[in-house]
């Protein structure tokens, strides 16, 4: 069982909480017009340039998202159309959480408070923030702190907000591209890292593994460790 017990848990929001459904709402926009195959390369072309996007200076997330996606259409010879973008991005509201979220997110809130530094705007992630079934101590936005993660302006601006050093917190995600490496750098000690399956695990980075949310309880030794069959 973990003894560190952090002063806040620190969360990624989107395909760590939220299930982000980017590949998704692309295959709702193209997929009668694409083979298998074409639909696939775009949609990995669409994520590799949304994060591309957030590299540069902050921009609203919408502009990343119709960038991102004209990007994608220009590479893979589709035709693009704005409408598209902004069809994408009216679908960001709706989404809710993982299933394994509520539960397991309500196990932790009792005793420690949670935080979410995600890469959106306030008028965007607020509707998704109240699906997820818990109390919030803070949210912050990528607009709020002026960069995008993988950026490590967000982690500073949420460090000293929050009156914490790295060793007080413990950050979780799905992601190491956006976050996980990022806090590996900035000498968050304690990580976990959600297995959605979106990248390959990488245990240089020294993170504590879940499946989803309800085994956070036992990573940050709030309920003992599940035992393998």
């Amino acid at each position: 069982m973990a003894t560190f017990r952090p002063k806040y848990i620190t969360f990624d929001c989107y395909g760590t909480l939220t299930n982000f459904d980017m590949a998704g709402a692309a295959r709702r926009v193209y997929g009668s017009e694409l083979s298998s195959t074409a639909m696939a390369k775009l949609i990995k072309d669409f994520a590799a340039y949304r994060l591309d996007e957030v590299l540069g200076s902050w921009k609203p997330y919408f502009e990343v998202v119709h960038n991102a996606l004209e990007r994608a259409c220009k590479r893979n010879g589709i035709v693009f159309r704005p409408e598209h973008a902004q069809r994408i991005n009216e679908e960001v509201h709706t989404w809710g959480p993982h299933a394994d979220v509520p539960a397991g997110l309500a196990k932790v809130a009792r005793e420690i408070p949670l935080v979410i530094l995600s890469n959106s705007m306030k008028n965007l992630i607020m509707s998704n923030v109240e699906k997820l079934g818990a109390p919030f101590h803070m949210v912050i936005t990528a607009e709020e702190t002026g960069a995008y993660k993988p950026h490590m302006k967000g982690f500073e601006y949420m460090l000293d907000k929050l009156g914490c050093s790295p060793e007080d917190i413990t950050h979780v995600s799905s992601s190491f591209r956006y976050d996980l490496m990022t806090a590996y750098d900035l000498g968050i000690k304690s990580k976990v890292w959600v297995n959605r399956g979106h990248e390959p695990a990488n245990p240089f980075y020294e993170y504590t593994e879940v499946a989803g949310i309800d085994g956070l309880a036992a990573a940050v030794g709030l309920e003992p460790l599940r035992k393998s069959a």
